[in-house]
This record gives C-alpha cells, sequence and structure tokens, in this order.
C-alpha cells in the first residue's frame, strides 16, 4: 500500500462491501484474495487457515496456481506460512527464497516470486491462519503496509470464527477455530455434564470492524478510556468492590494498565489504519495475546489476564453492553465457563437448567468448588485460557471425576461421555435403593455416615442421600455469599431453618471458620506471608470476640428446647477451647437472664486439624463433648504441603504411615476418654480412605451428599475385625510410602466395593 494511509480504509470499505454481498464462502474469500492484490499492488494475495490437525490448507490465491486451492497443505512448522503461524509475528522479506525457512511447493508455481509479506490470522490470540502477499521484485515492505495487512487480516478472522469455511474443509478436516480440543484441570465437583457454553461474563461481539469515520473513533476511545478510568477509581474508592467479582488487586493492575501509553497508542495507530474503536481494541488485544501467550514466563502470562481484564472492560465501555450474563436467558443444558467467579454469582444461576461448571481459576477448595458441589454441578477449574478457547453455544463435556474438559468433542467422544453418564445415573440409582439401609458391616459393626453442608440448598440431600446427619454444617458460607455481615436475625433464621429441615436429625454446626483463603468481601483484607497458617477460624473469633458472640447468640436461639452440637476451627491449644467455651457459657447466661428458651442440651466440640493438639489430646477429649478430624488442613500441615499448591499437594498421600498413625491416635485416644470421634474431611467421602478409617476404629464419618451411597455400599460388603487386623500389619512397616496399594489389594481379594 504506497502511500497508503489511505489505502486500508478504502480497502475495508471495499471488504465490507464484499462481506455484504448473498455469496458463498469461497466466493467471497477468492474477491477479498484480488482486493487485497490490487490494493497492495501485489502480484500474489493467499490465504492459508489452519486445520484441526495442525497444518495449514491453501484456500484462495490470486496470482498462485488457481488449482493449488485446497491441494496445498503446509506443516505448521514448515516453511515461511509455518514460521508466521507458531510465531504468530509478521514477516517481511524482499528476497523470500533466500530465507533458511522457504520450502518450495512446486504446484503453486511461485518460485518466480521474490518478496515476500506474511501476517497471521489472529483471534483473541489464537492463529487461525496466514495473508501472504508476494512480488516478483526484490522490494522492502513498510511498517504502514505490515499493520494495514494485518487490519485487514480482521476480517478474515471473523469469517474463519463464524465457521462459514468449514463448508470448504475436506470430510475430517475441521478448521482450527472448530476444532475439538480436551484439557485438563483439578476437579472440583463430581459429575459428567454435558451442554453448551455460556459465558459468565460474556465477551464483546464486535458487529462492527470498519470506521465511517476515523476521527469520530478517536473521540470515541478517548471518551472510552476516560470513563474506564473514571469508573475503577470510583469503585476503588467505594471500598467494598470484592463482593460482586471486582476485587481490588486485579482492578488495581487494570487501572495501571489503562494508564499505559504504549498500548493506548498501539489503540490509535489501529483506528488510524479504518478499524472502529472496538475493531482497534480486539486488534490489539489479539496481537498481544498472541505474544504472550508464546512466552515461557509465568510473570507475563499473569499479565495476560491482567490486559484481557482491561480489553474486555474497554469493550463494554464503548459498547454499553451489561458486563453480566441476563440470568433469565440460560439455555438448557447450560454449562458456564468464566475466569472467576464468587459463590452468590453461581447461585443466582437457574439450577434446573445448569449442567456444569469451567473455571480457569479455583482449586477444591475454593468457595465456589464448596457451592458448586452443594448444589450438586459437576466443575473443573484451573483450565488454562479456556474463556478464550470456547464460543458461546460451543458443545462441552464436563467430567468432575477426572477434571477434565472436552470442547466440541467430536461425535464419538460425545457419545462415550453420554454413555459414562448414563452409567453413573445407573449406580446412583443403586445408591439411593440403599439409602434405608443400616450403615453396618458384615460382622455387624455400626458407622454413622452424616453429610456435610453449609447452604440451605444442601438440607435436601439429607433425605436423598440417607446420611444419618449433617456432621458437618460450614457456618461461614452464608457469611461468604453475603455482600455484607449477616445480621444475628439473619443468622438465627438460616440456622432454625437448617435445623427444621434436619426433622430431628443432629446437625454439627461449625462456628466462622474464616481468614486464610476465605476472605470476607466486606471485611478488610490483611496482608500475610501465609494465609493458611495465619489470622484465621477460632483465632478471629478470640480476637474479635463480638463476631463469635453474635453467631453463638444466633445458635443458641435457632436451637431453643431441641439439641444443638456445636464445634470450633483451628484450635491449636487446650486454652482456645477453654476460651471459646467459657464465651458460649457467658452467652447462655445472656439469654437465661432475659428469658429466653435455651437448648436443652449443648454439645461444644473441637476440630483436630492443627498438629499441635495431637499432644494435648489427652487433656482434649476430657475437656470437650466430641472431636472431629479435619483431615483436609490436618493433613497439609502435617506434611507442611500446601493443598492448593499442585507441585506439592501430590507428594504426600493420606493413606501414608505417618497420617494412620496420626489418625489411629486421635481415636484411640478419644476412646480411653469415651470422647465421640469422627472425621470430616475429604478423604471420608473417598471409599477406600473411609474403609482405612473404619479399620482404625472411627466409627462416624462425614461427607459430601453423594459420597454416602459408595461409602456405604463399600461398608455392606466390609468386615471391619479383619481390616483392623490387616491395617495393623500394614501399619508396621514403616518403608511403604503408602498403603494405598496394599489395601486396594486386601478390598479386592475380600470383594469389597470400592467404585
Amino acid at each position: 500500500m504506497r502511500g497508503a494511509l489511505g489505502g486500508p480504509r478504502v480497502l475495508l470499505r471495499r471488504l465490507r462491501e464484499v462481506m455484504a454481498e448473498p455469496v458463498s464462502a469461497q466466493e467471497k474469500l477468492d474477491r477479498i484474495v484480488v482486493l487485497i492484490a490490487n490494493n497492495m499492488v501485489a502480484e500474489v494475495c493467499s490465504v492459508y487457515v489452519l486445520r484441526a490437525d495442525g497444518n495449514l490448507e491453501l484456500y484462495a490465491t490470486e496470482g498462485l496456481k488457481p488449482e493449488a486451492v485446497h491441494r496445498t497443505v503446509i506443516g505448521s512448522n514448515e516453511g515461511l506460512v509455518g514460521l508466521i503461524a507458531s510465531s504468530a509475528e509478521p514477516l517481511a522479506l524482499s528476497d523470500a527464497q533466500s530465507h533458511e525457512a522457504f520450502s518450495y511447493k512446486p504446484e503453486t508455481g511461485e518460485e518466480i516470486y521474490h518478496s515476500f509479506l506474511g501476517v497471521p490470522i489472529l483471534r483473541a490470540g489464537q492463529t487461525l491462519g496466514v495473508l501472504v502477499v508476494q512480488n516478483r521484485a526484490y522490494r522492502v515492505y513498510t511498517e504502514e503496509e505490515i499493520e494495514a495487512l494485518q487490519t485487514t487480516t480482521m476480517v478474515i478472522a471473523e469469517m474463519v470464527a463464524s465457521g462459514d469455511l468449514q463448508t470448504l474443509a475436506p470430510p475430517g478436516q475441521d478448521i482450527a477455530i472448530r476444532r475439538p480440543m480436551a484439557q485438563r484441570g483439578v476437579a472440583l465437583s463430581e459429575g459428567i455434564g454435558l451442554g453448551y457454553v455460556v459465558l459468565h461474563e460474556p465477551r464483546v461481539v464486535v458487529q462492527k470492524l470498519i470506521a465511517d469515520d476515523v476521527s469520530v473513533e478517536l473521540k470515541r476511545i478517548d471518551d472510552a478510556i476516560a470513563a474506564l478510568r473514571a469508573r475503577i477509581d470510583s469503585l476503588l474508592a467505594r471500598g467494598d468492590v470484592s463482593h460482586s467479582g471486582e476485587h481490588r488487586d486485579v482492578l488495581e493492575t487494570v487501572r495501571m494498565f489503562a494508564h499505559d501509553q504504549g498500548w493506548l497508542r498501539r489503540i490509535r495507530e489501529a483506528i488510524m489504519t479504518g478499524l472502529t474503536a472496538e475493531g482497534a481494541v480486539e486488534r490489539v488485544q489479539s496481537d498481544t495475546r498472541a505474544r504472550i501467550l508464546r512466552q515461557t514466563d509465568p510473570y507475563l502470562r499473569e499479565r495476560l489476564h491482567d490486559l484481557d481484564e482491561l480489553a474486555n472492560r474497554l469493550l463494554h465501555e464503548l459498547s454499553g453492553a451489561a458486563f453480566a450474563a441476563p440470568r433469565e436467558e440460560l439455555p438448557d443444558n447450560a454449562i458456564l465457563v468464566a475466569r472467576t467467579m464468587g459463590p452468590a454469582a453461581l447461585l443466582d444461576y437457574d439450577r434446573s437448567k445448569l449442567r456444569g461448571l469451567v473455571l480457569e481459576e479455583g482449586g477444591k477448595t475454593s468457595h465456589i468448588a464448596i457451592v458448586a458441589r452443594a448444589l450438586g454441578i459437576p466443575a473443573v477449574g484451573e483450565i488454562e485460557g479456556v474463556v478464550s478457547l470456547v464460543e458461546p453455544g460451543d458443545a462441552i463435556i464436563v467430567d468432575g471425576l477426572a477434571g477434565e474438559v472436552q470442547i466440541r468433542p467430536q461425535p464419538d467422544v460425545e457419545a462415550a461421555y453420554a454413555e459414562k453418564a448414563r452409567l453413573r445415573a445407573r449406580a446412583q440409582a443403586k445408591y439411593k435403593r440403599l439409602r434405608k439401609t443400616p450403615s453396618v458391616t458384615k460382622d455387624g459393626v455400626e458407622v454413622t455416615l452424616n453429610m456435610n453442608a453449609g447452604l440451605l440448598v444442601d438440607i435436601p440431600h439429607l433425605a436423598e442421600s440417607g446420611a444419618s446427619g449433617i456432621g458437618l454444617f460450614r457456618t461461614e458460607l452464608q457469611f461468604m455469599v453475603a455482600d455484607k455481615l449477616p445480621s444475628a436475625s439473619e443468622q438465627q433464621a438460616l440456622y432454625e431453618e437448617v435445623l427444621r429441615g434436619a426433622g430431628g436429625a443432629p446437625v454439627t454446626f461449625r462456628t466462622l471458620d474464616i481468614g486464610g483463603d476465605k476472605v470476607l468481601p466486606y471485611m478488610e483484607q490483611m496482608e500475610e506471608e501465609n494465609p493458611a497458617l495465619g489470622w484465621r477460624a477460632i483465632r478471629i473469633a478470640l480476637d474479635r470476640p463480638a463476631l463469635l458472640r453474635s453467631q453463638v447468640r444466633a445458635l443458641l436461639k435457632a436451637a431453643a428446647g431441641a439439641s444443638l452440637r456445636m464445634m470450633f476451627p483451628m484450635v491449636a491449644t487446650v486454652d482456645e477451647f477453654l476460651r471459646a467455651r467459657a464465651l458460649v457459657e457467658r452467652e447462655r447466661s445472656y439469654l437465661r437472664r432475659h428469658g429466653y428458651r435455651e437448648p436443652e442440651k449443648v454439645e461444644l466440640g473441637v476440630m483436630v486439624e492443627v498438629p499441635s493438639l495431637l499432644f494435648q489430646l489427652d487433656e482434649i477429649c476430657a475437656k470437650a463433648d466430641f472431636i472431629s478430624v479435619g483431615s483436609n488442613d490436618l493433613m497439609q500441615f502435617l506434611f507442611a504441603a500446601d493443598r492448593e499448591n499442585r507441585r506439592v499437594s501430590g507428594r504426600f498421600d493420606t493413606l501414608s504411615p505417618g497420617s494412620l498413625r496420626a489418625l489411629r491416635h486421635i481415636v484411640r485416644t478419644a476412646g480411653r476418654h469415651g470422647c465421640p470421634a469422627t472425621v470430616c474431611g475429604e478423604m471420608s467421602g473417598r471409599p477406600l480412605d473411609a474403609m482405612a478409617l473404619i479399620g482404625l476404629g472411627f466409627r462416624a464419618l462425614s461427607m459430601p451428599p453423594a459420597a454416602v451411597g459408595p461409602v456405604k455400599q463399600m461398608l455392606l460388603g466390609l468386615e471391619a475385625a479383619p481390616l483392623a487386623g490387616a491395617l495393623e500389619e500394614m501399619l508396621a512397616d514403616a518403608s511403604a510410602a503408602t498403603l494405598r496399594p496394599k489395601l486396594e489389594e486386601w478390598a479386592a481379594a475380600r470383594s469389597v466395593p470400592l467404585e
């Protein structure tokens, strides 16, 4: 485009006219390459499209031999075209044939052309193909020409992304944008979900790429940037930004990028080539994303999230589109896909239409994972970049058992998962038939199976699962899904509903377990070097007794005339429990003085999850009415391995000799004092782990509702006495890293069902 400040704008207008014509996708592409060649004064213009198999296929050309279209295929690392596709960077050469990556394709007849300019066709940073122009002369392409050619690729990218070109592909050769993808992450909530993508915070779909008036678009981008900066400043000044997903650290970073002059300059330059403000933002963000995705520096890749956030907010500012998906428009069989989201946001969706959840962030113990499990929604987290890999309406499968996500699955894969879902449904039906069967082993040992809960939506699972009661009610979830501190009356109303819904079955309420990774949106966030070992749970409660007193009073009032079981989390010393117990006694005295009806019975327990308590068990079991092992925290502290850190979380096993000996010490000490002991961590819900706990002597377990059936099936086929003897022998061998294989072998030899 010599002399070309006006050139790209003229070309874009003509491209818009071609796109509006009622002709086939191939005819449009054929006309586009002619237009580009004429505008660039180029003898060749070719479009290569990336296929699902990783190869690039010639889809249209002006100048090369016509018979080469759909016959010429280039490997993703082959030749100059392959180099551009893999690097996602433009390449301009005055003598292409002297470049070391040059690869000659005889069927194209390109040997007479010397100068070469190729640019990647990008969308959301993903390479969809390559656009090439060539000339016989040894000429140098200018920066303006490269920029202009990059701008025109946006039109082609929209054609590829729309799926129109898929009709031109040979059978079995999907184009890359529609290719099936399998992604592995972390299983957050069990189940299989088949459905269609719904973005939690949908991207703005840029409807108009080509500007009518560049000066108008420049003013629009300046106004949008100013409005965005003001909006972010206002949100940060409010101080309560976290409750709606507007996390302060994200906003601080976005504000910094919103003032980055280099980023803004590139957007204005893209507008000058003839793009609308929205098109320019999308173009610059796609180029930036493509470069960062090919970096190995984890810091740079982390910044990609922040740049995506900025571009998304700017596009919403320009378009005036709502930032959240309208809940009433949720289709049937919806699979929510999000970078991250809070538990309250998930509760806003129609559960009857929701089949799964996929997140870029969010670990197994995150708030959203807990709520997903409560709702029975299959969920997978830590799928890197999934928001940019999918389009709304794409077919998708969530495997919350294996931690896998299948995007745009092939028919045979979809059929296999549908059968897997049917088998799971049949298994669940079988477990349902066991609901009223007493949980007693073959040799007559009764084991109480309770369920974990934290929201009112959990309570119906009590009857559905056949659980004997609620062994752990996480009271903090009410605080986490609220946008302000729940009042004492609101807390009391929830606890009354829980007790009423339990219908007389025992409920054990855990007092607020906040802090660490459980930050309440309306509380000031403290910076701590190691939050898991910091100011959290009982430590906050004892330092801020008004918070605990309010909750204890609400629990005592809610259980008036009934029994109340309450336990304290993260207790590290006997003194902490005694101080908490004294606070409860003061609240009981307060209720008596003011004429309130008290619970008939109050039992106070301790969560055993801090290793220091293992050496104070005699004292704690003598003082507490019961103890409950929080195996999740106990194991991570015991092995000094953060369970959210994927590098170390797999370095220990709950069935290792060390962990089993610690658990044996707990149950035996509790037994000597006549202090009931239960386990309410994740290992209770895994049949093999639960079998080991029974072998150690635990006679009460609490688990997710979905785990009650499989665990009950296991214990109905188990003889506890022989297991206890075998486990003692296994524990005598201190050299084994884990007893899991031996326990599996023992169960298989006796046909104990573990699935």
